[in-house]
């Protein structure tokens, strides 16, 4: 396993419990859209064994063009070891990066993609979005849904509904909403539902977009196939 030690070069600060921060490149590091990483600090292979609570899995919010590896996350007054060790690093400070890997690449199929996340579960999508901009063969049209109670959305620069490159956005701050529109856009019967948030989210999710016709085939989750397979069966006993 190769790991990557990097520095911190900018703290974005997206609103006051959301962060952003971008690491240096290092030589040979590549990675696609819809790409997570595992990101640690010094010390978590000290041992016979890694300290898991030093490592997280953590999507990656840019693409390379922007010459920067982008980490975006939440970190709550109250906060685990590992973020509140990561709310107190500054620019120069150096992180770990290893097994890096995209489940959720934008499917090319000439079929409507759906984009559903909750909160910081945007971060994984803004990708996804600029890999479209960039270039548009083979998809028909994208449409974000959002749902963030806190009602501090996130990258509004890039979730701009823009109809001439067909990308529609939206962002709503409570359940209720959200998942009529959830059933509103599985009327499309015959799209692509990329869903991502926490594993409930995840599961309530697959469960109306199952409940409204839509194939586990066509539902992307940013999960390894066994623990997508999992997941969307799992649903179905339900």
């Amino acid at each position: 396993m190769q790991i990557y030690w990097t520095k911190i070069t900018k703290i974005i600060e997206e609103t006051p419990e959301v962060r952003t921060y971008l690491l240096a490149c290092p030589q040979d590091f590549t990675w696609e859209e819809g790409s997570h990483t595992h990101m640690a600090f010094e010390g978590f292979n000290a041992g016979d064994k890694p300290n898991r609570s030093l490592i997280r899995h953590m999507s990656i919010s840019t693409l390379p063009h922007e010459n920067a590896i982008g980490i975006t996350t939440r970190i709550r007054e109250q906060c685990s070891e590992f973020k509140t060790i990561l709310k107190n690093l500054k620019v120069g400070d150096e992180v770990a990066l290893f097994k890096t890997h995209s489940n959720v690449p934008l499917k090319r199929e000439g079929k409507n993609v759906y984009l559903l996340s909750a909160g910081v579960g945007l971060a994984t999508f803004r990708p996804l979005v600029l890999d479209y901009f960039k270039q548009a063969d083979n998809v028909n049209k994208i449409h974000s849904l959002n749902i963030d109670s806190s009602k501090e959305f996130l990258f509004n620069d890039v979730f701009e509904p823009i109809p001439d490159k067909k990308f529609t956005s939206q962002f709503v701050d409570n359940r209720t909403d959200y998942y009529e529109e959830v059933k509103n856009l599985a009327s499309d019967r015959d799209s692509i539902y990329y869903v991502v948030g926490s594993d409930e989210f995840l599961m309530e999710n697959i469960k109306v977009l199952q409940e409204q016709g839509i194939k586990p085939e066509q539902i992307m989750l940013d999960k390894h196939e066994r623990q997508r397979t999992e997941f969307l069966s799992l649903v179905k006993k339900v």
